[in-house]
């Protein structure tokens, strides 16, 4: 068996583990990357990426259908789209072959060596790596754990790839189901359930909890329910569901409501997405000697594990569960490993939801911070009254930005906004709250007319009490 030594060894070749190997590449560190898979992870091979494109496809189909029905804004085509699944597939699969391979050629630009194949630890520092009869043993002053997450799968329900699908199997569909359901509405659920009554399926969701979103308060998540409810999509809140079974030769999906009765609803095919679990068995981690927090691996303010020089990053260590969080995590301990000091704050972390419309957040909502201790002004501002908004026909879906400040000293705690597009604005909302930002600093910034930016500074100009745009409010 060939041994290799290195510096730096990281597992995982998805946005924790490749942004942490590039970088340890380009601050002069010998480092190893360990990917049984593709390169990019669950992010660009089977979730944000691919997803993402197939709700472009599905807004871009639904737009369609509008201008062949009533010649909205003046445009119309003759006769109803249509949509070729296959093609829709193959375009999203050549996006996403071109990322994976930008990923291998900017690992090889920055030295970082890639080793395909499952990596085993036997202990912290040493494992094995895998591949078909070839086997290398890898031996690191430093591991970098990024082994990522998957879909949970119901134990009554297991995943079939055709009937009962992921949302990886969701991506990978030659047809536009007639009848879907989808049990779990949070964000995944959403956004693809979304997407396929966009496309023209029956959409129904069973949801456990009481509410869609449960990461968002119930204004924010507003405007989606109005959508859904406008586009006939059934919503069963508070319902657990059941299993599989069939109706008059039809499959159907089975729940029990809030009051306990059981209830069904056709359903060609099921998407399970009730949420994620951390990658940790198969690879050894149980040879490491790190502790773990319930389910995940515990880390510190630096990613550090319990077990000295070992790291970890992304889905692993818990939530957010997000792709930007796992890069700037493992950009972060690269550089800690090469002797910089770094610290991991988790406030900043934008998370963004591509529903209809999308939603964006970072911070504290105004009931956290309030449950937090702190005395709160509000600001809103909405898209109804912005320009650029109507102009690009979303001003009349319910959306906003919305601002909590500290009234003592008017520092931005949270920054939260629902409309189309909105999650465009993510960057600006992460960079106000991680600078610490005043009211005053975002509303003396010059937005640039006509954007939904100036919908931000409207919002903080709202919370000081002299908005342009929108009466000022009562105070």
């Amino acid at each position: 068996m060939k041994t290799r030594e290195c510096q730096v060894l990281v597992v995982g070749g998805g946005t924790g583990g490749y942004p942490a190997a590039i970088r340890a590449g380009q601050l002069g560190l010998d480092v190893v990357l360990v990917e049984a898979d593709r390169l990019g992870g669950t992010c660009l091979i089977r979730g944000c990426i691919p997803s993402k494109a197939v709700i472009h496809a599905a807004t871009k189909f639904e737009e369609m259908g509008k201008h062949a029905e009533s010649a909205e804004l003046g445009i119309s085509i003759p006769g109803a789209p249509t949509v070729e699944m296959k093609k829709l597939v193959a375009w999203k699969d050549g996006i996403v072959d071109k990322l994976s391979g930008g990923v291998k050629g900017l690992l090889k630009t920055a030295g970082a060596e890639v080793v395909e194949g499952w990596a085993t630890f036997s202990d912290a520092k040493t494992c094995v790596v895998k591949n078909g009869k070839d086997e290398v043993q890898i031996k690191a002053e430093h591991v970098v754990l990024a082994t990522g997450s998957t879909e949970t799968e119901l134990p009554f329900m297991k995943f079939d790839s055709k009937t009962v699908i992921s949302s990886r199997d969701a991506l990978k569909l030659d047809h536009v189901p007639e009848h879907l359901a989808v049990v779990g509405a949070g964000y995944i659920g959403l956004e693809m359930g979304i997407a396929f009554a966009k496309l023209g399926s029956k959409v129904t969701f069973v949801e456990a909890l009481d509410r869609i979103l449960p990461l968002y308060d119930k204004e924010m998540t507003r405007p989606i329910e109005m959508w859904l409810k406008k586009h006939g999509v059934d919503v069963h809140l508070g319902c657990k569901a059941k299993g599989l079974g069939t109706k008059d030769k039809e499959h159907v999906l089975k729940f029990e409501d809030a009051s306990g009765k059981e209830q069904s609803v056709r359903a060609d095919t099921v998407l399970v997405a009730v949420g994620r679990a951390p990658v940790t068995a198969g690879w050894g981690l149980e040879n490491m000697g790190v502790d773990m927090g319930g389910r995940f691996v515990k880390i510190d303010d630096r990613c550090a594990t319990s077990m000295r020089n070992v790291w970890a990053v992304g889905d692993l260590v818990g939530e957010p569960m997000l792709a930007h969080k796992a890069s700037h995590q493992g950009e972060m301990v690269a550089e800690i490993i090469a002797g910089r000091k770094r610290r991991w704050d988790h406030l900043s972390v934008p998370a963004v939801c591509f529903t209809e419309p999308e939603i964006v957040g970072v911070g504290l909502t105004p009931d956290e911070a309030k449950a937090a201790g702190e005395d709160v002004i509000v600001g809103k501002f909405p898209f109804a009254a912005s320009g650029r908004a109507l102009a690009m026909e979303a001003g009349a879906d319910g959306g906003f930005v919305r601002v909590a400040a500290r009234a003592s000293d008017h520092v931005v705690l949270g920054i939260h906004a629902v409309g189309a597009h909105v999650a465009e604005l993510s960057g600006e909302f992460s960079l106000a709250v991680e600078m610490g930002a005043r009211l005053e600093d975002v509303a003396d910034t010059i937005h640039v007319h006509p954007t939904l930016t100036e919908a931000f500074g409207e919002a903080a100009m709202a919370a000081l009490g002299h908005p342009i745009h929108i009466a000022a409010p009562k105070r």
